[in-house]
């Protein structure tokens, strides 16, 4: 049973702060580093963030400095900071390994106002 499920999305203003989380099936977490993607409507889903299954953490550049990824092992959880969010950030966010498996979950919606 793959389970792949987001939560954390909402509506903030531009500056504010979100903190996402998500519950990944047990071999999954285990075996695979995690990803946290986004696809805003009209583009391509993208990955913006990375952590390992030991708790290295990267960002693409466009969030550098703002997102933040950690994992916590024990709850098969990983989870993103989202700080300084911008308009340009709104999307929907999911999580997943890296390399992508082939299903995703509902993912979580975050929109940002100007």
């Amino acid at each position: 049973q793959v389970q792949l499920v987001e939560s954390g999305g909402g509506l903030v203003q531009a500056g504010g702060s979100l903190r996402l989380s998500c519950v990944a099936s047990g071999s999954i977490f285990s075996l695979y580093a995690m990803g946290w993607y986004r696809q805003a409507p009209g583009k391509q889903r993208e990955l913006v963030a990375v952590i390992t299954r030991g708790g290295s953490a990267n960002e693409v550049d466009s969030v550098k400095g703002r997102f933040t990824s950690s994992r916590d092992n024990a709850k098969n959880t990983v989870y993103l900071q989202m700080n300084s969010l911008k308009p340009e950030d709104t999307a929907v966010y999911y999580c997943n390994a890296v390399p992508q498996f082939n299903y995703w979950g509902q993912g979580t919606q975050v929109t940002v106002s100007s």
